[in-house]
């Protein structure tokens, strides 16, 4: 009953003027940016983030927590208009839902998507309101060792289950751990890394090397999550979308008309099964520290065909295969705020975006949110904010698809200017310093052929957002214990007598952690075995 009164106090709050209009906004903005192919809610997210600082905490996560759902709309659009995925959250959208446009029926594909989406999101929304409490209540009781452990679990994840290649998730989780650490010590104060003696460079500014001086004391300020983000999420993927662009794309026309609309959704009542399975393994897939809407959606795809009673129909263009992947897609996106909320251990790459938000808004994210009577407000306001942004989604989404249409006739060679506009601008406008641009400009073209290189992009933007939290924990861990391990695995250190004491929480984290980092190599043992006995 008292999450019940706290949803009803959330309502009051995003109905705030200021709230509602950041609501419409953050939708609208996402549904473009959605649409948009080489964006997606990441790019969205990264670009956009600057905005939030001119308003308070609570509509700046209210206007990202609507973009990031419209984004999930959005990405069915291009998927199926195009053939091209607005991001990789839609990938699997385009498996059916191009073949529907093909064969004339883009309208139908455009509108399951949407009806899914909101489906998806609905449950997904319900099933937060009723977990995120018993969690945060849970994760209350964890000291600086379970937070070290979950971090950990969370890098683990992503070598685990990830699906990229291992060496390469290692060196861009390694990588971006040494960017987190540029700058001044959390416990010392000492700068490290920073390329040079710090009482020299100040001596340095003076004359034609003041600038060389500027930008190399900039290092110690850290290097910001933001800058590093906008440039791989925007400079990086707007290089290689021009890139893969370049050749012929074949539009296919949609005529969405009130009648067809309400035609639609009634016939997709047979699909209610299938969109809630989506819906369900979305959601506890976005729950997963590095799993997101990505792998959930192809996951949901996978099952449906598995399960379906003509698996064959998959891929020539029909309604379950574009209401699978869609509810599983926005289910995700919810699923993966969970656990950054009440444990501070973002579900995707965006959730990681918005949790670097957080940080800089002076918030603690993790389970003080729920307890502290500061934070209620912020939290069970953008809980409220998400069902008003799910069916303001709906609704915008359904409305501007003749806009969308027109948009992307737009060549992308158009649309990249004002993107790389917007990003230089969201790259100078937090601390004022063309130092953040230039390193921006620079994380862009290292992003872009590290993506050529098919590295995997989000283990850097988590490792730099995770990193300085993961150190902290560590190194209170390691003090408390004077610098012995045992403080990860039992309450108390063993007696000479004994060999182990009352286990900690920590303990099934480490495990966890173990089990993740050893599945890509009993995996491969598995399959050189099959290989033998054929």
């Amino acid at each position: 009953m008292e999450t019940f009164w706290h949803l009803m106090d959330g309502f009051v709050t995003s109905f705030e003027l200021i709230n509602l209009f950041m609501i419409v906004l953050g939708v609208v903005a996402g549904l473009f940016v959605g649409a948009m192919p080489g964006l997606g809610s990441v790019n969205g997210v990264a670009i956009l983030l600057p905005i939030t600082f001119i308003v308070p905490p609570t509509s700046a996560i209210i206007f990202l927590g609507a973009l990031y759902y419209g984004a999930m709309y959005g990405g069915a659009i291009s998927s199926i208009m195009l053939g091209i995925p607005g991001a990789s959250t839609a990938v699997a959208t385009t498996f059916d839902g191009r073949p529907m446009a093909l064969k004339g029926q883009a309208d139908t594909a455009l509108i399951a998507a949407a009806t899914a989406s909101f489906f998806g999101g609905t449950v997904s929304i319900i099933l937060f309101t009723l977990f995120a409490p018993p969690l945060a209540d849970f994760a209350l009781s964890f000291g600086p060792p379970e937070e070290f452990a979950l971090m950990l679990m969370a890098f683990a994840t992503f070598v685990g289950l990830g699906g990229d290649s291992i060496l390469k998730t290692l060196f861009c989780i390694s990588f971006g751990l040494v960017l987190s650490a540029v700058g001044l010590d959390i416990l010392s104060g000492e700068p490290r890394l920073v390329f040079g003696n710090p009482s020299y460079l100040a001596g340095l500014i003076t004359g034609d090397k003041y600038y060389l001086a500027e930008f190399t004391i900039g290092f110690m300020r850290k290097i910001s999550f933001l800058v590093l983000a906008i440039g791989i999420y925007g400079i990086g993927e707007m290089l290689w979308t021009i890139e893969t662009t370049k050749g012929g794309i074949t539009f296919s026309q949609a005529n969405v008309t009130l009648r067809g609309i309400i035609r639609t959704i009634g016939a997709l009542r047979k699909n209610i099964p299938m969109m809630t399975f989506g819906s369900l393994l979305g959601f506890f897939v976005g729950i997963l520290p590095a799993a997101g809407a990505t792998p959930g959606s192809l996951m949901a795809y996978g099952m449906a065909k598995s399960f379906s009673r003509n698996p064959q129909a998959f891929g020539t263009g029909i309604v379950d295969g574009v209401v699978a992947p869609e509810s599983a897609n926005n289910a995700a996106s919810t699923g993966s705020m969970l656990p950054m909320l009440t444990l501070g251990i973002p579900g995707s790459p965006t959730t990681a975006i918005l949790l670097g938000g957080m940080i800089a808004w002076g918030l603690t994210p993790g389970p003080t949110l729920f307890s502290e009577v500061e934070t209620q407000e912020f939290v069970w306001g953008l809980i409220a904010s998400l069902y008003v942004a799910n069916t303001a989604a709906l609704v915008f989404n359904l409305a501007f698809i003749p806009i969308f249409v027109m948009v992307l006739k737009m060549p992308f060679t158009i649309l990249a200017p004002v993107i790389f506009l917007l990003c230089v601008v969201g790259g100078y406008v937090p601390n004022l310093n063309m130092h953040d641009v230039w390193l921006m400009l620079i994380f862009g073209l290292g992003g872009y052929i590290l993506r050529k290189l098919a590295y995997p992009m989000a283990p850097i933007v988590l490792a730099i957002v995770l990193g300085p939290l993961a150190e902290e924990s560590l190194r209170q861990s390691l003090s408390i214990s004077q610098g012995e391990i045992w403080i990860f695995f039992m309450m108390e250190k063993p007696l000479p007598d004994q060999f182990f004491t009352e286990p900690r929480i920590a303990l099934l984290f480490v495990i966890m952690s173990v089990a993740l980092f050893s599945f890509p190599l009993v995996k491969m043992v598995l399959n050189a075995r099959k290989q033998r006995q054929s």
